[in-house]
């Protein structure tokens, strides 16, 4: 080697191990600028140049010490190359991940032991380089370097193969294939023997003590309810709100959609599950036979403990190009097992729905065995394109807008063995005509309809083969808690009035509301009607009540009026790393304010700040005439999140010449305050304005700023 480029090579040497010590001691006290942070990303990529220069330092240095070796000098060299070559690399692997373990998580068991590991790894390598050149190294050291730096170099990669690939990925193929003793039925706990062993094979690779991805642990009920980094995992009673199916549903390429590309997926059998454990906010100790006999989640549940025998399908498997083209944000389609041919698939979200979604499934409507449109806007006319899925199995049509009529284009279906109808118009007449040239049929749901009970027993006495799931019996004997009302508006931010939409998906419900934040009650709270209208910011709280039924939990839905969006908008500073949400973008998106607006568990969908101001400018391309300004913000002390300190609100007609409009400041959270969100805002003198500058400055304490987290701003 160039004996400038030796020189300079060691000096380097010495100036990682300064500069790892310094990371290592103030460590804490590190804030990593964005700028930074790709070069902690590069870790995965350079950590095996130096195992690889490393292992050939170590057996090079073996052979060079070795007694009466003839070529010595010659030999030296090289592993000196070897070794300053592989301590240096090793310097700056350590580095990436000091600066990587900054990032959000990064924590837990694991990934201390690589970090130490890594370093401990440097400090050896950077050891033997030096000591090579004194007189006293001899065999016998090289052999104990080689002794120490052996181990400690498979110990870290075993670490880092943990933390990428999970705890058991060595094994897991052998392991996948041992037979575990089986629970019987009869003692099986819904959440020990359902859920968990889900949780174990999709989830707990990442999260999990030893490895606190997003600081979530699933491998018990107690880490379950505490949630993660980002708040509750999911809402009891809500999956349509919960942070754990959002993830799971989000396109597969999405960066925060679970499990992450690549693992393998959920099916859509064990999305169902999860759906229907926290729909029915089934405790941890409940047992699967102690679930009703018809329960949705029974039914799924103990099909695990006496699985039939898989059904075998004749048809071709559908191109995976095709399927990921019709995977959308919105529809998932899944095979039914592993290697199957036979598709599931599940339509969401009722606004987003149109025919054109069954349509463009012609494409595979050989391999849709099971198809989920539950409280979708589907009308008769749509049944004609499902009547083309020859091979449907399963149908779900609960509280969809399909009528008895429509039920002549499904009958022609050869292998259609259950069908869900709970919620719609069904007539007698036409029903009893129609049911006996379903062939296959082998379970019907009609509770929740306008059968009676001398209708449905009639049904069943002529239709014997089909069993009729009628659900609960409305005879007010053994009054049932009603759900609470949902809300259906697309979005809780509006410009002038908003028509309020509620719903509540069991009939004959009267939905009692208030907006002064008092508790409604089932006497003296006005009583919901379509003709309800909103014009400013409102608090509903909504309870539904009805006869012969315990009336439901209060709901609570948080609406915004917001008159102004600015044309343009940009932020002066860098937001949080965690909390990006969409970037400027995120203060006037009212699609993001719905999730935002309402659920703190979606708090990546909100931006953050925490060691600068969150300044906002907006631009008008048009004047507005403007007096007054609000931020809606998160309050969960107990985790660091707090209110802004201060915010100041500047207007004028170009951004070189603004006037302060607006001070405002928020209280400081008292010890043990309650999570919650909150607004803050202020009135001023109208002004006409054509640029507007919003500045929000957190809290800080001891020169460390508290998370400040805003998903709206309102300008009216």
């Amino acid at each position: 080697m160039n004996t400038k480029l030796k020189i300079f090579s060691e000096q380097m040497l010495v100036v990682l191990n300064i500069f790892i010590v310094f990371l290592l001691l103030f460590e804490n006290k590190l804030i990593l600028p964005y700028w930074l942070q790709p070069i902690g990303r590069m870790h995965p990529l350079l950590l095996h140049f130096p195992i690889v220069l490393l292992m050939l330092g170590i057996i090079s240095d073996l052979y060079t010490t070795k007694k009466g070796n003839a070529n010595t000098s010659s030999y030296a060299k090289i592993t000196g190359l070897l070794l300053l070559a592989g301590a240096i690399l090793s310097g700056v692997t350590v580095i990436m991940g000091l600066f990587l373990v900054r990032e959000e998580g990064y924590n837990g068991g694991t990934i201390a032991w690589h970090k130490w590991f890594g370093v401990v790894l440097f400090f050896i390598a950077s050891i033997m380089y030096w000591i090579r050149k004194k007189r006293w190294y001899s065999p016998a050291v090289s052999r104990l370097c080689a002794f120490l730096i052996a181990p400690v170099l498979i110990v870290t990669g075993h670490f880092g193969a943990a933390i990428t690939h999970g705890d058991n990925f060595l094994l897991q193929p052998v392991a996948a294939h041992i037979q575990k003793s089986r629970v019987p039925v009869d003692q099986a706990l819904v959440f020990d023997h359902v859920i968990q062993p889900l949780l174990e094979s999709k989830c707990t690779g990442c999260h999990n003590p030893q490895k606190l991805k997003g600081e979530l642990a699933l491998t018990d009920s107690l880490a379950i309810v505490k949630g993660g980094k980002t708040g509750k995992l999911f809402i009891p009673g809500n999956p349509d709100i919960s942070l754990l199916l959002e993830r799971v549903h989000l396109p597969v390429a999405e960066e925060k959609h679970m499990p992450p590309e690549g693992k393998p997926q959920l099916t859509a059998k064990e999305i169902e599950l999860l759906t229907l454990w926290i729909r029915d906010e089934t405790p941890f100790s409940q047992k699967v036979i102690a679930l009703p006999e018809d329960d949705s989640l029974r039914i799924l549940a103990t099909a695990i403990f006496n699985p039939d025998e898989e059904e075998k399908f004749d048809f071709p498997a559908a191109e995976d190009a095709a399927i990921a083209q019709l995977n959308t944000n919105y529809r998932t389609i899944a095979p039914v097992s592993k290697g199957s041919p036979a598709l599931n698939v599940n339509i969401y979200n009722r606004n987003a729905y149109s025919p054109d979604q069954l349509q463009e499934l012609k494409q595979i409507e050989q391999q849709v065995v099971s198809l989920n449109l539950n409280k979708m806007p589907v009308k008769d006319e749509d049944l004609k394109i499902i009547s083309s899925f020859k091979n449907l199995r399963r149908l779900d049509l609960n509280f969809t807008d399909i009528t008895t009529e429509g039920l002549n284009a499904l009958a022609p279906l050869p292998h259609l063995k259950t069908l869900t109808l709970s919620g719609t118009t069904l007539s007698y007449p036409a029903l009893k005509e129609k049911l006996p040239s379903f062939k296959a049929l082998k379970t019907i749901a009609v509770w929740n309809t306008s059968l009676s009970a001398k209708e449905m027993e009639e049904l069943q006495n002529i239709n014997r083969q089909i069993k009729f799931i009628e659900g609960f019996a409305d005879d007010g004997k053994n009054p049932l808690k009603l759900n609470p009302p949902q809300v259906r508006n697309t979005s809780m931010v509006f410009a002038n009035t908003l028509n309020l939409q509620l719903m509540h998906p069991v009939r004959g419900v009267q939905i009692r509301f208030t907006t002064d934040s008092s508790d409604p009650d089932s006497l003296q709270s006005a009583i919901y009607d379509s003709n309800t209208d909103i014009t400013k910011h409102t608090t509903i709280k909504a309870r539904a009540c009805k006869e012969g039924w315990y009336a439901s939990d209060i709901s609570v839905f948080h609406f915004f009026r917001n008159s102004f969006i600015p044309d343009s908008v940009r932020l002066l500073y860098p937001l949080n790393s965690v909390h990006q949400a969409e970037g400027a973008h995120t203060f006037f998106n009212t699609k993001l304010g719905v999730i935002g607006a309402n659920n703190p568990a979606w708090a990546n969908n909100w931006a953050g700040v925490r060691n600068n101001d969150l300044v906002l400018v907006g631009m008008f391309y048009k004047p507005v005439v403007l007096s007054s300004v609000g931020l809606h913000y998160m309050l969960e002390a107990a985790t660091g999140i707090y209110p802004p300190a201060e915010v100041e609100v500047w207007g004028g007609n170009n951004e070189n010449h603004l006037k302060r409009l607006l001070v405002m400041k928020s209280p400081k959270p008292v010890k043990g305050e309650q999570a919650s969100l909150k607004i803050v805002e202020g009135s001023f003198k109208p002004s006409t304005v054509s640029v507007v500058k919003i500045i929000a400055r957190p809290y800080r304490e001891k020169d460390k700023g508290k998370l400040l987290l805003i998903d709206e701003m309102f300008l009216n």
